[in-house]
């Protein structure tokens, strides 16, 4: 079959389409171009397309006419009710991407795919909201559709969450020097790293199986979480260093040490999904562990020389 994949060069995209390639599809890549596309392996076969996907675009619906799919892989979800629209008629599958912050503050853990409370980024309830309409109306013209909910992603090709709730080098190279972390206390927020390529094979499961895959929402993530004291363990233990942890109020960490909410909300709201659906459903199988998640982008930005 023909897969267009909008987002193919980037940290997800790049595992989903050495999948799909290697499923034997025909695959497009609608890519900015921030990411540079590799060149090596099959990646000769793919062909890729060069144009930068923004919201109400009036030439996007005509982009993705001109590059007809049987599947269609939103993996940057910045307008799917327009990229709904555009491939509604030609395309045989749409299948987007969503986050676990999008369901809001977690009532339940692991958390399953319901709206758990208002989301307090805005452009993810905007987001969300879209990504809930469209699903409700290709539901009433039949069209299978699914959403794909990661939580935090790591791995190799981006890098990953460190201690201060960003994806900062300096602060790995402080974490590599074995300098304090500041964590609210108890330490006991759960926080779910899940390697790019099991987020990845969460949407190339969902392409396979368009009779278990319409109308879902689906989370993905490994088969467990870390506490944020196991997160800064873990990273003692990558960088072969003891990093000590200077424990705060969580009034005095949100407000002084880290007032900014994207990345204080990591110790404030747990991260763990429930992949329990994803699992019966489609078979979705992680193949990393939160640690081993991590160590791969360490690993990754060691061979980039970042570290």
């Amino acid at each position: 079959m023909k897969c267009c994949v909008i987002g193919g060069s980037g940290h997800i995209g790049q595992f989903l389409v050495r999948m799909l390639l290697d499923d034997g599809h025909h695959v497009t890549i609608i890519t900015s171009g921030k990411t540079p596309i590799p060149h090596t392996g099959r990646w000769s076969e793919v062909t890729a397309v060069r144009y930068t996907y923004a919201r109400g675009d009036p030439h996007w619906a005509q982009v993705l006419q001109q590059n007809p799919a049987d599947i269609v892989i939103d993996i940057l979800g910045t307008d799917v009710p327009a990229t709904y629209s555009a491939v509604r008629g030609a395309a045989r599958q749409l299948i987007v991407c969503g986050s676990l912050w999008m369901l809001g503050e977690p009532r339940v853990v692991p958390t399953p795919e319901e709206t758990q409370s208002e989301c307090p980024f805005p452009g993810y309830a905007v987001r969300y909201e879209e990504l809930r309409e469209t699903r409700r109306r290709a539901a009433s013209e039949g069209f299978p559709f699914a959403a794909i909910m990661p939580p935090n992603i790591a791995g190799p090709g981006k890098v990953p969450l460190e201690c201060l709730g960003g994806r900062s080098i300096e602060v790995h190279r402080a974490h590599q020097r074995g300098e304090a972390v500041p964590l609210p206390e108890p330490g006991q927020t759960l926080i779910g790293p899940c390697d790019a390529e099991d987020v990845a094979r969460g949407f190339f499961l969902a392409a396979k199986r368009p009779d278990q895959m319409a109308d879902e929402v689906f989370n993905v993530g490994s088969l467990y979480a870390l506490t944020a004291r196991q997160l800064v363990e873990v990273y003692s233990s990558i960088y072969g260093t003891q990093i000590p942890i200077e424990w705060a109020s969580w009034h005095h960490y949100s407000t002084v040490i880290s007032p900014d909410l994207g990345a204080n909300f990591h110790f404030k709201a747990h991260m763990c999904p429930d992949i329990t659906k994803i699992r019966s459903k489609l078979g979705y199988e992680p193949r990393y562990t939160p640690e081993e998640a991590l160590e791969r982008g360490v690993d990754w930005m060691k061979r980039e020389h970042l570290l």
